[in-house]
């Protein structure tokens, strides 16, 4: 499958736990960050707000283990299924998603 980018060389990234399947995290990529990622194992992003390739977990300890990829059917998102060393957020919380947001 072709992948499709943003008009910023960018795609969204949904992090997940491979194992409980909790969605931990959502980050972006560019085609730099995707091939470290499938090189090395480990999760790389797009940093927007720095404009840098940022290694996750690199000076947090916090490593996410890569153990699959999957695009969805548009090519316009990506699933990395991840075993976190830690928790995603920076806050330290486990998953990033840990506000609700309205009624019930």
């Amino acid at each position: 499958m072709e992948l499709k980018w943003d008009d910023r060389g960018l795609i969204t990234s949904v992090v997940q736990d491979a194992i409980t399947g909790e969605v931990l995290m959502t980050a972006f990529m560019n085609v730099e960050a995707l091939r470290r990622t499938q090189a090395s194992g480990q999760a790389w992003f797009w940093s927007r707000s720095r404009g840098e390739l940022w290694h996750k977990g690199a000076t947090s300890g916090h490593v996410m283990r890569v153990r699959e990829v999957w695009a969805d059917c548009d090519g316009d998102a990506l699933l990395l299924k991840v075993e976190a060393a830690g928790p995603a957020c920076h806050t330290g919380e486990k998953s990033c998603f840990f506000t609700k947001v309205g009624g019930r």
